[in-house]
């Protein structure tokens, strides 16, 4: 007996990236556009929590006809909850690259899997720094 896949309404869709990791900006995207993030690095750790900043990356996906297209950013994440698109430090790229790139993995498997949905990249998408 095969599994049935199921429809991908934007509450089952929510549900399903939430439980992917704590990427997903869920206040911040709406049906058909679901927006991400990762702080990979703290700039100073020395500072207080409120005063940190990251560099990391974000994600915009987005709904189109042929499933969702992926849309990566990288840069710093302020103090004021902010990302900035700034150029990673080299002693940052490969601990952002390898947060990035195993989460896209589970991106593409967990939506592939559960609605036999394809993630392809933006044209303008920074592809793994």
């Amino acid at each position: 007996m095969s599994e049935q896949i199921k429809s991908p309404t934007h509450y089952r869709l929510l549900s399903t990236l939430r439980a992917i990791g704590p990427y997903l900006r869920e206040s911040q995207s709406k049906d058909g556009y679901y927006l991400f993030d990762c702080l990979s690095v703290c700039v100073n750790d020395k500072k207080s929590p409120e005063q940190r900043e990251f560099w990391g990356w974000w994600l915009e996906l987005v709904a189109n006809e042929a499933g969702f297209e992926a849309r990566y950013r990288s840069g710093l994440y302020d103090i004021t909850g902010e990302w900035q698109g700034k150029a990673l430090p080299k002693k940052s790229v490969a601990d952002v690259t390898r947060t990035q790139e195993a989460f896209h993995q589970k991106l593409v498997d967990t939506l592939q899997n559960e609605f036999e949905i394809a993630v392809v990249m933006h044209k303008e998408s920074v592809e793994f720094v």
